[in-house]
């Protein structure tokens, strides 16, 4: 397994076009940091002061793709957004990451390389299975795990998304993954953040870990889980999904929101529940 890297210079340097026109519509941080890490190099943005919690994106979709949102969560914390290393963004992978274990180790090293004991995780989509990654292979750096609309942590794709996604792979046109991107996330391709993600897709080649659910691994979860599912999301059952992770993690607090798809404002439901993690 290899490991992640731009088509060529010319698609390097494309992509980097789109990243700094989605970069001028955000937030500007206070930090903008390189950590190390056995994997590669991670970019990460700070935000704010307080209790540490990181921000986990969708797939692709870069620290930038939260938008203004790390300076809501930055009202209370000090915020990291991250650039997913093995995905396109400035971050610089090295070595290949095989398997949730690795990506667990990924970013519990990446917490530590903060100069962090501990982070609350929240992930978005692919976010939410990184940061369950860690909850279950790098447990001592987790203080609480807040799951939005979370992909294949306790289901699989909806086949929707398998025979979507696989038309779009084999094309390899921008076309098809506008399409893909307006049913799946209901996004607007016009926009920069958008187009950002479309970048990463066509311009990059990812060798992301397998993304499969966690099943009875998850059971081993100590942290505080906070679960947010779409009851209108395309990409999974959010009700199926919702009912496994009762299952599987007992404590959890699990909400299906029956008017989302699987896009979520969930920074003040979020906020809420990390200010009592933290208390």
């Amino acid at each position: 397994m290899t490991t992640g890297m731009f088509v060529d210079r010319q698609a390097h340097e494309r992509y980097l076009a789109a990243y700094r026109a989605a970069q001028a519509l955000c937030p500007p941080p206070d930090r903008e940091l390189d950590v190390p890490t056995s994997f590669g190099t991670t970019r990460v943005y700070r935000f704010g002061d307080g209790p540490p919690l990181v921000l986990l994106p969708g797939l692709s979709a870069t620290a930038l793709g939260w938008g203004a949102e790390p300076a809501r969560y930055a009202r209370d914390h000090a915020v990291y957004a991250v650039d997913t290393l093995g995905e396109a963004g400035l971050s610089v992978q090295t070595a290949p990451i095989r398997d949730a274990a690795d990506r667990g180790r990924w970013l519990g090293e990446l917490i530590g390389g903060l100069g962090l004991d501990r982070a609350h995780l929240v992930g978005a989509s692919t976010g939410g299975w990184h940061a369950c990654a860690a909850a279950v292979h790098a447990p001592a750096r987790v203080a609480s795990l807040s799951l939005i609309d979370p992909t294949a942590v306790t289901a699989g794709f909806a086949f929707g998304v398998l025979w979507r996604g696989a038309v779009a792979a084999l094309t390899r046109s921008e076309r098809a993954w506008r399409w893909f991107l307006r049913w799946a996330g209901e996004l607007d391709p016009e926009r920069a953040d958008v187009r950002l993600v479309l970048a990463g897709i066509t311009e990059y080649r990812a060798r992301p870990a397998p993304q499969v659910p966690f099943g009875e691994a998850l059971r081993a979860v100590r942290a505080p889980v906070l679960a947010l599912f779409g009851g209108r999301s395309v990409v999974h059952d959010g009700a199926k999904a919702a009912a496994r992770m009762r299952d599987l993690v007992p404590h959890a607090e699990v909400e299906v929101w029956p008017d989302c798809g699987h896009r979520m404002d969930a920074a003040e439901r979020v906020l809420a529940f990390v200010r009592r993690c933290a208390a």
